[in-house]
């Protein structure tokens, strides 16, 4: 079976579900594991992806006020792979290329013969549907029990530790300007992790957010996990942030509980990491409880606790 993989977390769960050597193309955002970074790429956004995120936040909009669409598809490379299966997902205009995009470069190139499955999780219940969805496609049922049943086990060892604990106040910055929230499934992960989820829903898109708001939430905790951005991508942003009138007053920047996460590999990804992001956050949320434990090395990697000096003239 040759499959393309069009979105970094069903690239993700092909790997997973033991299918890695079946993969034969992906897009321009898939890298990860570091072995499918040596497949071919057919997709590219139509806008420059560098820049600040309100520069990116205007050239993505300038396409879709359009009608267009922000990414691209090489129908050439996707004639030369000729994929037997390929995997998209038309939850959002932004995260990647379109069902509909899609279909009509498969048709144009490939005729009707090739299958396109596309998957659309906005929470956690929609997330192991999304992976037993693909693995009927690709003939890995067997193997997608044993991985959801593992993930739900993971979930639920970490929600039974924290269940009877205080639970915080816990907003959960998605893009920083525009000001977004973290929806779908990222308020479930708050909850599992000993949180209160504040400005946002489980299962609804991220929504946009005044920053009077965000005063008036005041939360006890802020995570700050761009969309397709690293650690060090934020913080060379961060003070799009810091420089608010009102930042140094909010409770968790006084009490040092400021958070940036690599929201590209873990938090924005339905993927199997959706396990290590609940672990992440409930190392953010009950260190007392959590980093106790031996932890690997990557949730020190994957997370930097942001530490503003407040002077006592504010």
């Amino acid at each position: 079976m040759r499959i393309v993989s069009l979105l970094p977390s069903t690239t993700e769960i092909v790997t997973a579900l033991g299918k890695k050597d079946d993969l034969v193309g992906r897009s321009h955002e898939c890298n990860y594991p570091d072995e499918i970074n040596n497949l071919p790429t057919f997709t590219e956004p139509k806008f420059n992806p560098d820049g600040t995120s309100y520069e990116i936040d205007q050239r993505v909009k300038a396409l879709l006020q359009e009608g267009l669409s922000i990414y691209r598809v090489d129908e050439e490379q996707l004639k030369t792979l000729n994929p037997d299966i390929i995997l998209t997902q038309d939850h959002c205009k932004v995260c990647a290329a379109s069902f509909d995009e899609v279909q009509e470069a498969v048709q144009s190139t490939l005729g009707a013969n090739i299958e396109v499955v596309s998957v659309s999780p906005t929470d956690l219940s929609s997330w192991v549907q999304s992976i037993r969805t693909i693995a009927e496609a690709i003939d890995a049922e067997e193997a997608a029990e044993e991985l959801t049943q593992r993930m739900k086990s993971e979930l639920q060892e970490i929600q039974n530790k924290t269940i009877e604990l205080t639970p915080p106040n816990v907003l959960s910055i998605e893009w920083m300007d525009p000001l977004m929230t973290a929806g779908n499934w990222i308020p479930e992960l708050v909850q599992i992790a000993g949180g209160i989820p504040v400005g946002s829903e489980s299962g609804a898109h991220s929504p946009e957010i005044s920053w009077q708001k965000i005063q008036r939430l005041n939360p006890n905790i802020i995570t700050v996990i761009p969309c397709g951005y690293s650690v060090s991508q934020t913080l060379s942003e961060i003070s799009t942030l810091t420089s608010r009138n009102g930042w140094s007053q909010l409770n968790a920047v006084q009490n040092k509980q400021v958070y940036i996460a690599d929201g590209d590999h873990y938090f924005n990804r339905p993927g199997p990491r959706l396990v290590d992001s609940a672990r992440i956050l409930a190392e953010i949320i009950h260190p007392s409880l959590f980093r106790k434990e031996e932890h690997p090395e990557w949730i020190n990697m994957a997370t930097h606790q942001f530490q503003q000096k407040v002077t006592s003239s504010l």
